[in-house]
């Protein structure tokens, strides 16, 4: 998974920005023909039937990922293979593809920015092209956005002094620029400044978000001795990683292993261990026997909630997290307890976005926290439970979201 340049990194890290999606509008994006995502959490659980599109949410912030570490074009070839463009945009839908993120950035001195980035993607002489990109900045919760940057066709113009420096609009400077390509984004250049700290947080969210896809069967078997700060997509790097903890960060490795005997009785202990062959396997200690078992030997709901909890507790976590079902394999108390585990991390400066098709890791979602997805005439359409008046009162009487959805109050979406 990329990591932003060590230069984004002390910046992010020096002003210790945190950053919150508030608002995710899409428009001619795969099933998404104009949907608009609003008060959207710092723990976000998602629930909808297989291709209502919750993955595709997720493809969104790959997509501008790849735009912003390459280019357009690049970008939606990844995503859309050879038809890049005409497979990615909505079927039946003609006009430009539109992304718009509203994300809240607040620096350690408590000051908050709203940041509005809005891109529009087509085709010129057909080829992939920014037809619109801008990028909004407002200081306070009032008054009018100030245009940080504004191009179009590779075309445009930017800010060139800190914003912070600045109390009118009036005092801003702009310049003109051309980019080497119409499919380049031009934030990409601007988000390398340490003098724009809004822009680092968007810069930063995008390029560092991260997804998880957890697989047992790629985590059990014995990893090729090797090097691995950061847990991988499917997993496979877990015992690289925990050896990597066990021997740089102990302090953190210890919080893991506590809160795995917390949620798993009967571990005492993890160890990561490299075999005269070169092969780095994980061992796992249970009080009432003086023999540890190999990873292969233990329960699928243990290795997977170490997982979790070495992807939560990373001592660089990533800003922006996705999960992918992370129910399977787990017993349903676990489910609880990881649900609160993503909140946590959340409540630290994080975003968490999760895919459920589970009752029982609902149970542990709070009103505010849950959207539900529902194919209409073809395409994705995104409703939020706090708006639903039957159960706000529901839960206001004290029920639980995961025993709403199984009765049915998701409409749609029945699991």
């Amino acid at each position: 998974m990329h990591r932003t340049s060590e230069k984004n990194q002390s910046s992010a890290k020096h002003h210790k920005v945190m950053q919150q999606i508030e608002s995710l509008r899409l428009k001619n994006f795969r099933a998404f023909q104009n949907v608009h995502l609003k008060n959207i959490p710092r723990f976000c659980v998602l629930v909808g039937a297989n291709g209502t599109g919750k993955s595709t949410l997720f493809s969104v912030f790959a997509f501008l990922r790849d735009a912003m570490t390459t280019n357009v074009t690049a970008a939606l070839g990844r995503l859309g293979g050879s038809r890049g463009l005409a497979e990615v945009r909505s079927r039946g839908s003609s006009g430009p593809i539109e992304i718009e993120i509203k994300l809240r950035a607040t620096l350690a001195d408590g000051r908050s920015r709203l940041i509005t980035y809005e891109l529009h993607v087509d085709e010129l002489e057909g080829r992939p092209a920014v037809t619109r990109e801008v990028l909004q900045y407002r200081r306070g919760s009032r008054g009018q956005p100030w245009k940080f940057l504004d191009f179009s066709m590779g075309k445009g113009e930017a800010v060139t002094n800190e914003l912070d420096t600045v109390e009118d609009e009036r005092q801003l400077q702009r310049e003109s620029q051309t980019l080497k390509s119409p499919d380049i984004l031009a934030i990409k250049g601007l988000a390398q400044f340490e003098r724009f700290p809004a822009v680092v947080a968007l810069g930063n969210l995008i390029e560092n978000w991260h997804l998880s896809d957890f697989h047992i069967n790629r985590a059990r078997p014995e990893a090729e001795s090797g090097y691995a700060e950061h847990l991988s997509r499917e997993g496979e790097n877990l015992s690289l990683v925990v050896e990597f903890l066990y021997k740089n960060y102990r302090p953190v490795f210890d919080r893991i292993l506590e809160r795995l005997k917390q949620t798993v009785p009967g571990v005492t202990k993890v160890e990561a261990k490299t075999t005269e062959e070169g092969r780095v396997l994980l061992k796992f200690s249970d009080g009432s026997f003086e023999d540890p078992f190999l990873a292969k030997f233990v329960s699928d709901g243990t290795i997977k909630m170490l997982a979790y909890l070495v992807l939560l507790y990373d001592p660089a976590p990533h800003p922006l997290l996705c999960v992918e079902e992370p129910e399977n394999q787990l017993y349903p108390s676990l489910q609880w307890d990881l649900a609160e585990e993503f909140r946590t991390y959340a409540m630290r400066g994080g975003q968490v976005f999760v895919t459920t098709h589970s009752p029982d890791f609902l149970n542990a979602a709070e009103l505010g926290e849950v959207f539900w997805l529902v194919k209409e005439n073809g395409y994705t359409q995104v409703h939020r439970a706090a708006d639903d008046e039957q159960i706000k009162a529901y839960m206001e009487a004290g029920d639980q979201m995961g025993y709403l959805w199984k009765q049915g109050l998701f409409p749609g979406a029945n699991p």
